[in-house]
């Protein structure tokens, strides 16, 4: 099978493709995340999901490097990862009883052929009215500080999500239904780990 390369420090991310299977290593890369004003949340995360799958295929010519971005956007406006505690603040208050979207641009990128292809998943999420309270109290936990729009679905979050319209892994940063289909057309195929999962616990 060919040699995978996830290219992002999100443990979020790492969890969700070994779930599938896969054996990979990760690739950290430091590139600008800053989103010029004029591109819309769809843009913004296909841009930086690219320069991501880009900045991590330096000396890895044999490798398939798997590449994401998320955000959140509401009204027009984009919800990042929180600065500090009061940024984690405003975010959530400005989710708090609205429905928002969350966008993942994940791209496939082969050095060796060149070849690229870069999708953008939207799931719609609502959230419940939240207290200041809740807020706070949840902020005091520290996990809204490394996740786009100020929260984890998977996480103490979980309770303030009313329903979902769209793919869950997606607002985890990871749609794993659309990145199957998108590493299908580079001849790597998830049920391929199945197989030999099946041989292990035959073994």
């Amino acid at each position: 099978m060919k040699k995978l390369v996830l290219a992002s420090a999100s443990p979020r991310r790492e969890s969700l493709l070994k779930m599938l299977g896969f054996s990979f290593s990760i690739c950290i890369t430091d590139i600008d995340e800053t989103i010029p004003e004029e591109l819309s949340p769809k843009e913004a995360v296909e841009r930086l999901s690219l320069e991501k799958a880009k900045a991590a295929a330096t000396g890895r010519s044999e490798e398939i490097i798997i590449a994401a971005d998320t955000i959140v956007a509401l009204d027009g406006i984009i919800f990042g990862k929180p600065a500090d505690k009061n940024d984690a603040f405003q975010i959530l208050k400005a989710l708090s009883g609205r429905e928002h979207s969350v966008f993942t641009g994940v791209t496939v990128y082969e050095p060796f052929s060149n070849k690229t292809l870069t999708r953008v998943c939207e799931t719609k999420v609502k959230m419940r009215k939240l207290t200041d309270e809740q807020i706070i109290a949840y902020i005091a936990t520290g996990e809204p500080m490394d996740k786009a729009g100020a929260y984890g679905i998977q996480g103490y979050a979980a309770c303030f999500v009313e329903g979902i319209n769209g793919c869950y892994f997606n607002v985890m940063g990871l749609p794993l239904a659309a990145l199957s289909e998108m590493l299908e057309k580079f001849e790597v195929y998830i049920t391929d780990n199945w197989e030999k999962l099946t041989i292990r616990q035959e073994d």
